[in-house]
Order: structure tokens, then sequence, then C-alpha cells
């Protein structure tokens, strides 16, 4: 027995380090299977970055303006538009935004540029140097007529220092430039949607139907998204306009000389952006006036309507006053016409008898009852006795 013992303790031994070696490779194995995820997830969030903040991958289809206004289109790396001018990765995504419907609007002054994105207008303002970025938004194509009208635009901008003498600042004129087209087009977009609405209300005044409503509730929808866009774009030059040290860093021509400017010596740029202001409130408030007519024409159809189906209901009401009445004299005529013997029937006046009855008691129960209907239609609270106004 103790030879037995002594053989299974020899096998057991013997099956340890087989055990020891299988248990390291699977251990050593399992290391490397959490190294490689770990490589994995650190590349899956390099990338997820870099896809959020659009940096270092890809291109952008931009317009180059230079000092004199002459343009090319060149296509640029993220990366290079980040490191060459000084923009931060999380700007891209201003740019990058124009490819969906932003109504937001933004001026950022960064070291030395001016980022703005303005409806449909992306670009980059230089002391010597406008990139527009040609990624445009809301239906807008680089081959349509507004975009090479605001191109023009700001080709002839840029190049009035050199035919001009214009005395504005080379990033004041794009501004100016870009600002111009925008108003031009918000103020020929609120023409074509009053011109429309205006003309709704206006045959709403001859006939109510169905379709003219409901075609007015589709204009009072692109009325109401109209004037957002434009009271963003408001509050984006109010806010702006409260920031003196934002003013003076959009002096990028007095930056790049080394001449830095006071704390409120800024009056060209707040004299350029409180005109702009006046004419994007002056939008604004004209859209809103539209607005009201149009919810005050809906109350006033409403109230038409309510008006209407009240007297559809007080006719109904009056004929079933009529029956009821007339149910009066039928019952007399049901009683005179019973096969049953009466003193009626004996005398010479009983037609005329029960014609009359008839007669009036429908008069009188029809009577009455409009006068009943008539106390329930009157509004003053005055005439009833049971309330108290205190």
């Amino acid at each position: 027995m103790f030879a037995s013992y002594a053989k299974m303790w020899v096998m057991t031994t013997r099956r340890i380090p087989a055990f020891l070696r299988t248990f390291c490779q699977s251990k050593r194995m399992l290391h490397q299977v959490d190294i490689e995820a770990s490589a994995l997830l650190q590349n899956n969030l390099l990338q997820r970055n870099n896809t959020l903040y659009n940096y270092g991958s890809g291109t952008i289809r931009c317009t180059i303006f230079d000092n004199v206004g002459q343009y090319h289109p060149i296509e640029m790396k993220r990366r290079d538009l980040v490191s060459k001018h000084e923009l931060l990765p999380r700007d891209l995504r201003k740019i990058e935004r124009s490819r969906k419907q932003d109504l937001v609007p933004s001026l950022l002054v960064r070291q030395n540029g001016i980022l703005i994105s303005l409806l449909t207008t992306r670009a980059l303002i230089k002391p010597d140097m406008v990139i527009v970025f040609d990624s445009v938004g809301s239906g807008i194509s680089l081959d349509s007529r507004t975009h090479k009208k605001f191109i023009q635009g700001l080709e002839l901008k840029l190049g009035n220092q050199v035919v001009n003498k214009d005395t504005l600042p080379y990033e004041f004129r794009a501004l100016e430039a870009i600002f111009v087209s925008a108003l031009s087009n918000m103020s020929s977009e609120m023409k074509v949607l009053l011109t429309v609405c205006n003309g709704i209300l206006e045959d709403l005044e001859y006939s109510i139907t169905r379709d003219k409503l409901r075609f007015l509730l589709v204009q009072n929808k692109k009325l109401t998204v109209f004037r957002r866009k434009a009271v963003l774009v408001r509050e984006m030059l109010n806010d702006i306009l409260e920031q003196d040290d934002v003013l003076c860093g959009m002096y990028l021509s007095d930056k790049l000389r080394g001449n830095l400017r006071a704390k409120d010596d800024h009056a060209e740029i707040e004299m350029l952006l409180e005109t702009y202001y006046s004419h994007v409130d002056e939008i604004v408030q004209t859209v809103e006036g539209t607005i009201s007519n149009t919810k005050t024409t809906e109350e006033i159809i409403n109230i038409v309507l309510d008006s209407n189906r009240n007297q559809l209901m007080l006719l109904g009401i009056r004929f079933a006053m009529g029956t009821l009445s007339l149910g009066a004299a039928l019952w007399i005529g049901s009683l005179y016409g019973m096969n049953l013997e009466n003193f009626i029937e004996e005398t010479s006046f009983g037609f005329i008898l029960v014609t009359t009855l008839g007669v009036l008691c429908t008069s009188w129960l029809f009577a009455y009852s409009i006068k009943q209907l008539h106390k329930l239609q009157k509004m003053s609270l005055a005439a009833n006795p049971h309330i108290n106004i205190k």
C-alpha cells in the first residue's frame, strides 16, 4: 500500500510543472489580449476626437482672397488650417456645421484672425487675407447666383482700397462685404414671405376657405423660423457691441503693426456694427408686425367661425321650439279627433273653438320659449340678481 501511495505522489508531482506551464501561458495570453484591447480603445478614442473636431483628417474646399481682392480656390487640410492660421480644433465644427442647417451665427476673434459664421457664410478674416469656406448649406450651391454674387461683391470690396482709396482697414472691408451679402439675402427672403402672407390675409377678408387657412399656417411657420434667424443675428451683434475687448481685438491690421488699441478706442467698428444692427432690428420689427397681423387675423377668423356655429345652434334650438309648440296643437287636435262622444260634436262652433285654442297654445308656447332663449343670450352680469359682484 505504501508503494502505491508513493507511485501516486510521483505521478502527481510530475503533473504540477505541466499545469504551471499551462497556467503561465494562459496568463501571458490574457495579458497580451489586454494590451491589444487597450491599444484598440486608445485608437478608437483618438479617432473619435478627430471626428468630433474634424481635425487632422480630410480637406476643406475654400476660396482665398489676397490683399487686393484677387481670389483662387484651393483645398486645404484641416491640420494645416489649424496650425498655420492659429485656430482651435473646435473652431472647425463651426466651419463644417454649414453642411447642415445652422441658424446660430457667431463671430470669434482669435489671435490673428476673425472667424465668422453668418447664415450661409463661413469665413476666416486675416489682416491681408480672407478665406471663404465653400461648404455652404441651406440648399445654396457653389454655382448658385447668390454665392457668385457674394464672391463678386467681396472681390470688389477688398479691391476698393486700390481703386477708390477706401480708408477702412482690410478686415473691416471684408466684414462689411459679408454683412451686406447676408442682409441682402435676408431682405429678399423677407420680401417674398411678406408678399405671400399679405396676399393670403387680403384674400381671407373676402372668403374663408380651408385651403387658405392651411396655406396661412404654412406661411406663419416660415415667418416664425425667419424671425428666429433674424433675432439670433441681432443678438450676436448686440453681444459683440457690449464687449470692448472683442471690438478692440477686431483691429487686426493695427495688431499686426504692433499698435495696441485702448479699451474704448473702437469707434469705427462700433459704428459699422451698429449700422447693421439697426438694419437687422428693422427686419425683426417688420416680421414681428406681420406675425402679429397673422395672429390677429386667425383670432378674428376663430371669432367668426364661433359666431357661425352659435347661429347654427340657435337656429336648431328655434326649430326645436317650433316643433315643441306644434306639439300642443297636435295634442288638442288628437283629443278632438278621438272616437269618443263629447259635447263639442253637438255644437256648430266646435271646430273653430279647437282650432283657435290650438293656435293660441302654439303661439303662447313658442313666444315663451323665444323669450327664455333671449334671456340666456344676454351677457350682462348686472341683470342677474343672484350674482354678487365685490
